[in-house]
C-alpha cells in the first residue's frame, strides 16, 4: 500500500509565503521579521529564500535541501494548530509546526529575541 503524503509537503512554500508575512503585517511586524525567522530555522539566506519562492519549492524540498537547520530548534516549545509541537514525530510535520509556531509567535508581538531561540 502506497504511503500518502500529507499535503503539506507538497504544497509550495510560495503559496504560504505571503499568509505568513500577512499574518505578521496584521500586527505590526514586517516581511523582514518572518524572513529573519526562516533563516534563523533553516539557514537559508536572503538570495536563497527568494529562490524557494521564484521556484516554487514544496515543503518537503525546503526543509530537505535547507542549508543548516538550526540546532536550537529543539527549544521550540508549546502548542500549534491545536498540536503539541514538540511531541510531533513525524520530522517534517515537526519542522513545518516549528515554523508555524514561530510565525505565530511574531504575530502575538513577542520579541525577537524570546522567538530566536538560544541555549
Amino acid at each position: 500500500m502506497a504511503v500518502v503524503k500529507h499535503r503539506i509537503y507538497t504544497m509550495s512554500v510560495a503559496g504560504v509565503y505571503p499568509h505568513y508575512i500577512t499574518k505578521a503585517e496584521k500586527k505590526g511586524r514586517t516581511k523582514e521579521d518572518v524572513d529573519l525567522i526562516i533563516e534563523w530555522l533553516t539557514g537559508y539566506d536572503q538570495k536563497g529564500l527568494e529562490a524557494v519562492i521564484e521556484n516554487k519549492t514544496n515543503f518537503e524540498d525546503f526543509f530537505a535541501q535547507a542549508p543548516k537547520m538550526n540546532p536550537n530548534r529543539k527549544l521550540i516549545k508549546g502548542v500549534v494548530c491545536g498540536i503539541r509541537v514538540e511531541e510531533v514525530e513525524e520530522p517534517l510535520m515537526q519542522e513545518i509546526r516549528y515554523l508555524d509556531k514561530l510565525i505565530d509567535e511574531l504575530a502575538r508581538g513577542k520579541k525577537m529575541e524570546s522567538i530566536l531561540r538560544k541555549e
